[in-house]
């Protein structure tokens, strides 16, 4: 029988998932009295390890989630060095993310606005963060997709992954050759190289809210590069379909239509906030829906093809992937 691994304060008890980058455990840490905790550990893949770039990486994550006081954020409750080796430890989240859950069967129209509009709130409350001395820190994540959105047994919604993320009022950095967003919810500036700012959080979240209430995304194409054309020129046409959700919320299909026009600075002036509340009034005109509902749904949703389930499908997007 093989010990288990330690980390610093932290029995390490599997692996969870692993990216091209690093790797998730699922680990406990114990304390007085037989107090304990399941976490999660994020440390760089073994091959990995010793790569400065990649150790900032890990680093920055670590200290913007330092700074997150949000529930619709993974938490991040510490960042340590054991053996030579950066860990960072995060809330464990028992579901799975939300592209797990779509690709397993249709997400319902109610619970997809409950969803977009608890991410809305959280991107709203990322954009507006400011440092101790009242500073905009500019924050832009860079990376909204369904594989960074977690969605847990009980109904929480947590946005993931900041290891990507940019902080206009500090340094910029490029890290090598690692891709900056999945491909297909780029914003177009993302695609073409130019400035990033919180605008294309909100072009990346519309992409997302498409393709959760209509079944598919709106710019596709049938290769990587025919879906990044595709968004570069980012035109929807005038009778882009929207099915009946054009008549039964128009505000929001105004709404999404803005978010997804090719330059920033045509989408909505009010960001993230703008789109939470549009959407919050959407979610009035179908049957009320909460997060007990939401967590009922997914406890049902990873049951399906149950075989097929990875252990903890949340935790795999938590480890930084370098593949788009």
């Amino acid at each position: 029988m093989t010990t288990p691994e330690r980390l610093g304060p932290y029995q390490i008890l599997r692996l969870l998932g692993a990216g091209g980058m690093a790797e998730v455990h699922l680990a406990r840490r114990f304390g007085a009295s037989g107090w304990d905790k399941l976490v999660a550990i994020k440390r760089l893949r073994p091959e990995q390890r010793g790569r400065p770039e990649l150790e900032r990486l890990l680093i920055s994550e670590a200290r913007l989630g330092a700074r997150f006081a949000h529930p619709g954020l993974v938490g991040v409750h510490d960042l340590g060095l054991a053996d030579a080796v950066y860990y960072v430890c995060m809330d464990y989240v028992d579901g799975a993310d939300l592209a797990a859950l779509i690709a397993r069967r249709p997400l319902p129209r109610p619970l997809a606005l409950l969803i977009a509009e608890q991410l809305a709130a959280t991107l709203a409350y990322v954009h507006a963060l400011r440092d101790g001395s009242g500073r905009a820190l500019g924050l832009v994540h860079r990376d909204i997709s369904p594989t960074n959105v977690l969605v847990s047994r009980t109904g929480e919604v947590k946005l993931s992954d900041f290891g990507i993320a940019k902080v206009t009022a500090e340094d910029d950095r490029t890290w090598g050759r690692i891709r900056k967003g999945k491909y297909a919810y780029m914003a177009p500036e993302q695609v073409t190289g130019d400035p990033i700012t919180a605008a294309a959080d909100l072009f990346s979240l519309a992409v997302m809210l498409h393709e959760c209430l209509l079944g598919r995304r709106p710019f596709d194409g049938p290769s990587p590069l025919a879906v990044m054309e595709a968004i570069r020129t980012a035109t929807l046409a005038a009778d882009h379909d929207f099915g009946e959700l054009a008549g039964q919320h128009p505000e929001l299909i105004v709404l999404l239509r803005a978010a997804l026009q090719r330059e920033p600075e045509q989408r909505p002036a009010g960001g993230a906030a703008e789109l939470a509340r549009v959407v919050q009034q959407a979610r009035r005109r179908e049957p009320a829906v909460g997060v007990l509902d939401l967590g009922a749904w997914v406890s049902a949703t990873l049951e399906v093809d149950h075989a097929a389930t990875p252990s903890d499908p949340a935790l795999e997007t938590l480890a930084m992937d370098d593949e788009g």
